[in-house]
């Protein structure tokens, strides 16, 4: 093991954090001028692993911090990190890292980056050898100075620390510690038996006082008890009487107790049954009050309705005569423009064939034309050439020409195409257009009546929604009127209730519930009260058997009560008890097969899924007559027996009974609270359910309105559509006509392109067989012959052409005159008779509509009024039968009243008596008590007590004893405890023997250990002292060749240095370690055999040599795992500097050495340098090569 790396950061000089470079493990060497920081880095290491900065205050702390310049540290560190390949530390890793942390405030260690104590980490080093007995491990500067300088006696102790003496120090400075507390308590205890001995001397005169006293105390006792027996007797005797007494008072004033109850509970009855029908009477009232108010409002709308009706009536048949006439035109109308229609079907066809013809005789005529034309410019052009090339040429420019325009009319042609063909689309979209106006325009009456339709049924409809929320307003004002009271009635339940629970299961109960509600949980089902049904008979008895247990409440499994507990202790919601029905396992009860016993369960009525739910609680329990037969067989059969009056009886023979308060009744009380609860429930949900009906109606109603507003304006938009839908159809059909008609000129334009187009074809094929043809001056026999009957043939088509083109015209122009007749008059007034139709039709069909829904508002306005009086008939007859009905239960109730009153009276009367009974009785209750508590004062009694004193009288026994109580007081000093304090203090002295031996046994235990701890201390002191005399007789040896040296204990007997044999003589080691007065040094540095000198007789380097011989032999003793030396050759010659470096180079290769030095002989051996460095108040530590370790230690000399 050795140390590897050590970081610092913050500690004195180091501020920034220094990572100082692998130690080796064997020698290294640290160089660096006076003030760089050396000793602050040996300063550091010992800050760690030594015991030098312990206990610490707030300045000394400070003092290790860094203070340079720059922002103040407020905490440092030293990290060592240790090689532990060896495992010499026990921590079971390979490296060991140590790092103390100090601030103003703090102080800590942390091992392996994990936090640790003090103690932990000096245990640690302790196991690894770095022994606290043995600190020289670690030699600062001026340590062998220290030695160098230390007196005899000083060397004396350092051998001792050496050799671990503190401990036995120690414990023998313990051991006389508890010697001397030993004594002083043996002196204690002697004090003590001397005491305790004079004590029972007196104590045994006054045994024989006490002795005579009990003997007349013990006669007063038993006079004491025959006059109070009396008295106890007497007292119970009366008490027994006034019992008997107060019982049959009891018994009637429990019977008129309980007459007054039921009294009570039926004037509780009459007074929810008087409510009740008040309430209904107020209700029918403010029935009739809106029945009236209905009936006004109808008889109202029904006058209105009346006139309306009558004025509809003489207006429709006015209206219908005009219906008659319009009718007429339009059929004539119609007729005409069917003709004219039927016509333009004929016209049409015949004015196309006819142009058809034209077109075909014009393009024969344009044909014959062209190739005459064409003959007669070749016969001109013939005479104008001279040569076949000049004609060529000229039919090539002519042909070129004419291929142009033949492009142009090409062009020309295919946008005529495209014109035509959009406007076929546009046709066809305006026919399309003009088809769907017509038919909108035909659908106009049947959407209007449909649109009058809707708006009908819609006002139905609202009149129904109406009427609907208006019995549901008179049905929620019903539930609100009962809902009060109801909850009142809960109220009181619920407080009845709560006053038999705590609070903590009231909370918890409620809380249980809420959750129910809202489904939080599954398998919920209640309490035992609320599940269970049973006889007003038994009440008693499941009141008496069930109790608390009531209350418990039934779940499915124990995983929902362990949840549902956790969850209400965890929120502190109260506290509930469970029963799980997974987990209830009832037992099967001995029941006694009897006619006077009958068993609980069969008298309850509960679901059968509950079964051991209710069998845990009244499974065990039976019915008996009266308590007598109830205990026995609660003895013989091991069950619970109850009375009908809810006495009971258990297995252990224990009997529960008295006076039952019947208003305290857990059963009523839970069915009190659930009837009442559950008529909330009801009301509050079928108030929930009218509310949320009225809220679904008023919906209705608002979508209705809505509905019919839509249905209003569509009705007026589809009135008020039909003039511009008649205008938008007109000018629809007027820009087909133009369209048309663009259309038929396109098409003719283009006929003419195409006939332009063949003739430019035929001029280009005619030139181009010119061209290829024989050039002559005149034209050929055949060109003439074709040219004269070319020109018959034109003449010919002319008049054909002439008389066709007269047939077209005549064809078109009937055609036209038709279509202007259509479109200019006959339509026109077609439409504007529909107009007139629809606006008669609208306002006769409206005026009949509004007739047929007057006389349907009418009937229902009768219907209306003929309902409402039905109902305040009903009305009527049920508040006079709900008044007889309140009359009866008033009388009824104060007849109970007058009943009771006069219950009420006679029980006061009885409390009366019954208080003056319970005064006395209360009275001699106090007295017995007194009298039983001065018998139990007398305490254990004599026989004769019982015996002796059994039949004297009273006055007898009062008067001996007087007697007896006068012949006490001449012992009134008597020590009534001489018995007890004597057998205490007979023990004390036991004790206090027993104890002495204890105590001399341990004094003389202490006294073995004192001369043993001696004994190994003079061992101990005496082995070390061989060991280092030996090693440092070996090291001297190996320093200085040449001499020798040696160690030398000295004594009291003998001041002056003893030879060698003297010091190991027997006689002297037996005088002990008290005897030793120090250690001396003795050398010869030039012979082996010369006499040798003292160390105070030496130079200082010489000093300083044995001091370091010292130290080595020490180190020898107790080996450490690493030595940090700072500048121990600082005093020595220059020939001991290299013996010391030569010895520190043998041991490095069992230990680890660093050592601060400015000589060159140790920096020559080191296996690694290190220089310190210090710029800006700030050191750092940076590894150097051997050279330059060794030029800076000369630049130093110099």
């Amino acid at each position: 093991m050795h140390v590897k790396q050590i970081i610092i950061q913050g500690f004195k000089s180091y501020k920034e954090q220094t990572v100082i470079e692998p130690f080796s493990p064997k020698h290294n060497v640290i160089v660096g001028r006076n003030g760089s920081g050396k000793s602050n880095f040996f300063a550091a290491i010992r800050f760690v692993l030594s015991d030098a900065y312990t206990q610490m205050g707030r300045e000394e702390r400070q003092a290790l911090l860094h203070e340079g310049s720059g922002s103040a540290v407020m905490t440092a560190y030293v990290e060592v990190i240790f090689d532990n390949e060896d495992e010499r530390f026990p921590t079971g890793t390979e490296e060991v890292i140590l790092r103390r942390t100090i601030g103003v405030k703090k102080d800590e260690y942390s091992l392996n980056r994990k936090n640790a104590t003090k103690t932990d980490v000096m245990n640690l080093l302790e196991s690894a050898g770095f022994s606290r007995s043995n600190p020289y491990y670690i030699v600062p500067q001026g340590r062998v100075t220290t030695l160098t300088n230390m007196k005899d006696s000083e060397r004396l102790n350092l051998l001792k620390e050496v050799a671990g003496t503190q401990v036995y120090e120690a414990r023998r400075f313990d051991s006389l510690r508890l010697m001397e507390e030993s004594e002083h308590k043996r002196q204690r205890t002697d004090e003590s038996m001397t005491s305790i001995n004079n004590r029972l001397a007196e104590l045994e005169e006054e045994k024989e006082e006490l002795r005579e006293y009990q003997d007349k105390d013990r006669e007063r006792r038993c006079l004491e008890y025959c006059i109070y027996h009396q008295n106890q007797v007497a007292f119970t005797r009366e008490l027994d009487q006034i019992e008997v007494l107060q019982q049959n008072r009891q018994e009637d004033a429990a019977e008129n107790e309980q007459k007054f109850i039921e009294g009570e509970q039926e004037m509780d009855a009459l007074d929810e049954s008087i409510g009740n029908e008040s309430k209904e009477i107020r209700i029918l009232e403010n029935d009739k009050k809106d029945f009236e108010r209905d009936r006004k409002t109808w008889a109202k709308n029904k006058a209105q309705l009346d006139i309306e009706v009558k004025a509809l009536t003489d207006g429709r048949s006015e209206a219908a005569q005009r219906r008659n006439q319009l009718q007429s035109h339009l059929k004539n109308t119609q007729s005409s423009i069917q003709q004219r229609e039927a016509d333009l079907a004929r016209l049409d066809p015949e004015a196309k064939q006819a142009r058809n013809e034209e077109a075909g005789i014009k393009a024969q005529l344009d044909d014959a034309e062209a190739h005459r034309r064409q003959l007669h410019e070749k016969q001109g052009r013939n005479e104008h050439f001279r040569s076949k090339k000049e004609r060529d040429q000229w039919l090539t420019e002519q042909i070129d020409a004419i291929n142009m325009n033949l492009a142009t009319n090409k062009a020309t042609g295919m946008q005529t195409n495209e014109d035509i063909a959009e406007l076929k689309v546009e046709v066809t979209r305006l026919e399309k257009e003009a088809s769907d106006f017509q038919a909108r325009l035909d659908n106009y009456d049947p959407e209007l009546r449909s649109a009058e339709g809707e708006v009908n049924t819609t006002k139905d409809r609202l009149v129904q929604l109406t009427d609907h929320r208006k019995e549901l307003e008179r049905e929620q004002a019903r539930l609100e009127e009962n809902l009060g009271p109801a909850k009142e009635q809960l109220r009181k339940a619920e407080n009845s209730l709560a006053k038999l629970q705590d609070a903590n299961l009231r909370a918890g109960l409620s809380t249980v519930r809420e959750w129910k509600k809202q489904g939080r949980f599954q398998g919920l089902h209640g309490t035992i009260g609320e599940l269970l049904e049973v006889d007003q008979t038994y009440r008693n008895i499941v009141d008496a058997t069930g109790g608390r247990s009531l209350f418990d409440y039934v779940v499915d499994d124990y995983e929902t009560a362990a949840e549902l507990s956790r969850l209400l202790t965890k929120h502190s919601l109260g506290r509930v008890t469970f029963l799980p029905l997974n987990g209830l396992r009832g037992k099967q009860a001995n029941l006694p097969q009897a006619n006077d016993a009958v068993h609980l369960m069969k008298k309850l009525k509960f679901n059968e899924d509950l079964h051991n739910a209710f069998s845990q609680i009244f499974g065990k329990t039976v019915i008996c007559p009266n308590l007598q037969i109830a205990s026995q067989y609660a003895r013989s059969h091991g069950v619970s027996a109850v009375t009908f009056d809810g006495d009971q009886a258990d297995k252990k023979g224990a009997l529960t009974g008295g006076y039952h308060d019947a208003r305290q009744s857990r059963y009523d009380a839970i069915q009190n609270s659930k009837k009442f609860g559950d008529e909330c429930d009801r009301l509050q949900s079928r108030l929930d359910d009218v509310k949320r009906q009225r809220e679904d109606l008023d919906q209705q109603v608002t979508n209705a309105k809505s509905e019919l507003q839509k249905a209003s304006q569509k009705l007026q938009q589809i009135g008020n559509s039909y003039g511009p839908l008649r205008g938008e159809c007109r000018g629809k059909l007027s820009e087909l006509e133009r369209r048309k008609i663009h259309l038929e000129t396109a098409e003719k334009s283009r006929e003419g392109i195409e006939s332009d187009r063949q003739r430019l074809a035929q001029d280009i094929q005619n030139f181009e067989t010119e061209r290829t043809s024989h050039f002559q001056k005149a034209l050929s026999d055949a060109e003439e012959q074709q040219l004269q009957t070319l020109g018959a043939r034109v003449q010919a088509l002319k008049r054909q052409y002439a008389d066709l083109a007269e047939k077209r015209t005549r064809a078109e122009e009937e055609v036209s005159n038709v279509r202007i007749e259509l479109n200019v008059t006959l339509r026109p007034t077609l439409d504007q008779l529909k107009a007139q139709e629809i606006e008669e039709g609208s306002g006769g069909t409206t005026g009949e509509t509004g007739l047929k829904q007057a006389q349907k508002d009418l009937q229902r306005a009768t219907k209306a009024i003929r309902t409402i009086e039905e109902k305040l008939r009903g009305n009527e007859a049920s508040r006079d039968q709900r008044s007889h009905r309140l009359a009866e239960l008033q009388k009824a109730r104060d007849d109970k009243q007058k009943e009771n009153e006069d219950l009420a009276k006679a029980i006061q009367t009885q409390e009366r008596r019954l208080e003056k009974s319970l005064t006395r009785r209360e009275q001699l209750k106090l007295q017995l008590a007194e009298v039983t508590k001065d018998i139990r004062d007398l305490g254990s009694l004599p026989d004769e007590a019982f015996q002796k004193y059994q039949n004297m009288s009273v006055d007898k026994a009062e008067r001996r004893l007087t007697t007896v109580t006068n012949a006490l007081k001449k012992y009134a000093h008597v020590n009534k405890k001489a018995f007890e304090q004597y057998n205490t203090f007979i023990k004390q002295r036991d004790t206090l023997i027993k104890r002495q031996k204890e105590l001399s046994d341990g004094q003389q235990s202490i006294t073995d250990l004192i001369q043993l701890l001696d004994q190994r201390k003079d061992e101990a002191i005496e082995r070390t002292f061989k060991q280092v005399s030996r090693e440092f007789a070996n090291i001297f040896e190996k320093l200085v060749p040449a001499g020798k040296g040696r160690l030398i204990i000295q004594r009291k007997s003998d001041r002056a240095a003893r030879a060698p044999q003297d010091e190991d003589s027997e006689d002297e080691r037996r005088d002990g370690v008290e005897n030793y007065t120090g250690v001396g040094i003795s050398v010869s540095f030039n012979s082996k055999h010369d006499e040798q000198q003292r160390i105070q007789q030496l130079s200082g380097g010489q000093k300083s040599l044995c001091a370091l011989g010292l130290v080595f032999a020490i180190q020898a003793c107790d080996p450490a795992p690493f030595y940090l030396f700072d500048e121990i050759d600082a005093n020595l010659d220059a020939q001991y500097r290299t013996a010391v470096a030569q010895m520190l180079q043998e041991s490095s290769q069992t230990g680890q050495f660093i050592c601060t030095t400015f000589r060159p002989e140790m920096v020559q051996v080191a296996e690694k340098c290190y220089g310190v460095s210090y710029s800006n108040k700030t050191s750092s530590i940076d590894v150097v090569s051997t050279e330059d370790a060794l030029g800076f230690v000369e630049e130093q000399r110099q």
